[in-house]
């Protein structure tokens, strides 16, 4: 049976190369980039000069899919978060310290009473991560 796998997929509002590159940084791996400016013209929406229609970020710790928004109605009123989770306590911690660089700190890491590390954070590009640290194996 194939498998379904689910990724986050984040729309930017112009600063999507920044952003991706931010997290290439943070995860490793290889960044895909394909331009808006790369179409033909009849098919090119509004609005999308110099902005990303696709990237993807693999290879690393962690896969992210972004583009640059050429939408003008807002998104949905969903709140959501990405959540990194494991047990390595060194890598999570780290890359907690190198996401919130630049952004804010919504709740430091610390021990919960349901024995594991959590914290939350919004990143200077205004997504928002949570990393939990398990103390076992997920």
């Amino acid at each position: 049976m194939d498998k379904v796998v689910l990724d986050a997929y984040i729309f930017f509002q112009g600063e999507c190369k920044q952003a991706m590159e931010f997290y290439r940084g943070i995860f490793g791996g290889k960044l895909d980039i394909m331009w808006y400016d790369d179409m033909p013209a009849g098919d090119k929406p509004a609005n999308s000069d110099g902005k990303i229609m696709n990237s993807m970020l693999t290879g690393g710790d962690v896969r992210i899919m972004a583009a640059d928004s050429t939408r003008k109605e807002k998104f949905g009123e969903s709140f959501i978060s990405l959540s990194l989770n494991g047990s390595d306590e060194e890598k999570l911690r780290g890359y907690f310290e190198k996401l919130s660089a630049g952004g804010k700190v919504e709740m430091p890491l610390k021990k919960e009473f349901w024995g594991g590390t959590s914290g939350m954070l919004t990143d200077k590009f205004g997504v928002d991560w949570m990393v939990n640290i398990m103390d076992r194996e997920i």
